[in-house]
């Protein structure tokens, strides 16, 4: 069994959690490696012995078993800059709120290893959304991927942006909005949700198209098939907008044609059978709770 442990390095409340993984990995006679900056973070505490790093350009390949990422949701998106196209099973334990991608309570981090060992879990392939080399835009040249979403907004302007919107070149409209999404089904219950987007299953092969705070009330999140290829003009009154895939961030030209489609590879996440996405869906949603009481 060989393990790939990440996390954010300021939080000292997951230092103890580490240690319970690295202790039930242990039992396991497995193979650890920790990312370069979250072993510095875990030496200095005087806390873990000698163990290999990795960063998000070396170390990892294809014969790890498990990414483990200490953290939230957040960290999750930033374990994918690390993972790519290497298809090692990610599993989030979550050491703040309960989110919809890591979703391990850190008390349980015990469980990752033992439910894994017993084979008490499944591995769903979850998509994702690029910008085209075509685009050509200089940030996203060597991580052009985005598990959640990808979104352009406004800046420099409190006025509205026009986002003149095709799919497979056939033209749709032009949304009158502060920004525009471009949502995988993983994204559905992050920035899409609260532009007022479904929720969708994992699993599900479509895209959502999600205006945000558009002008034209009529304008509303529209689903697609995720084999659509999608081409985004934007104009405005500012000279330039914003470009983000998940956590990463641009700043490009208005009238730049942008060219969105599906990566050609996906992100496995480890699900175990204790933890599935409808349980997380109860929980986070407070779906089934009686508030009369």
């Amino acid at each position: 069994m060989k393990v790939a442990i990440y996390g954010i390095a300021y939080q000292e409340s997951a230092v103890e959690y580490v240690l319970e993984l690295i202790e039930e990995l242990q039992n396991e006679n497995a193979e650890i490696y920790f990312e370069e900056t979250f072993y510095s973070f875990m030496e200095l505490r005087g806390r873990v012995g000698d163990y290999p790093t990795f960063t998000n350009k070396k170390g990892l390949d294809r014969s790890f078993d498990m990414f483990v990422s200490f953290g939230g949701d957040g960290t999750i998106l930033r374990a994918t800059t690390y993972v790519r196209d290497l298809d090692i099973p990610i599993v989030g334990v979550n050491t703040g709120r309960l989110g919809f991608l890591s979703t391990f309570k850190k008390e349980d981090v015990r469980k990752v290893v033992r439910e894994f060992v017993a084979g008490a879990y499944t591995i769903e392939e979850r998509s994702l959304v690029e910008i085209a080399e075509s685009s050509d835009i200089p940030e996203f040249e060597e991580l052009n991927f985005a598990l959640n979403e990808i979104t352009v907004s406004r800046k420099d302007t409190t006025s509205m942006i026009t986002v003149e919107t095709y799919l497979n070149d056939e033209y749709l409209t032009s949304y009158w909005a502060d920004g525009f999404i471009v949502s995988t089904p993983t994204g559905s219950t992050g920035y899409s949700l609260s532009c007022g987007g479904p929720v969708m299953a994992p699993t599900v092969k479509s895209f959502i198209l999600t205006p945000i705070a558009p002008h034209n009330l009529n304008a509303r999140p529209l689903v697609i098939s995720d084999d659509t290829v999608i081409r985004l003009k934007v104009s405005g009154r500012a000279e330039s907008h914003l470009v983000s895939l998940d956590s990463r961030i641009a700043a490009v030209a208005n009238g730049k044609e942008i060219l969105v489609r599906k990566a050609p590879f996906t992100i496995k996440m480890i699900e175990y059978t204790s933890e599935s996405f409808l349980k997380t869906l109860r929980n986070k949603l407070l779906w089934g709770e009686d508030k009369r009481n």
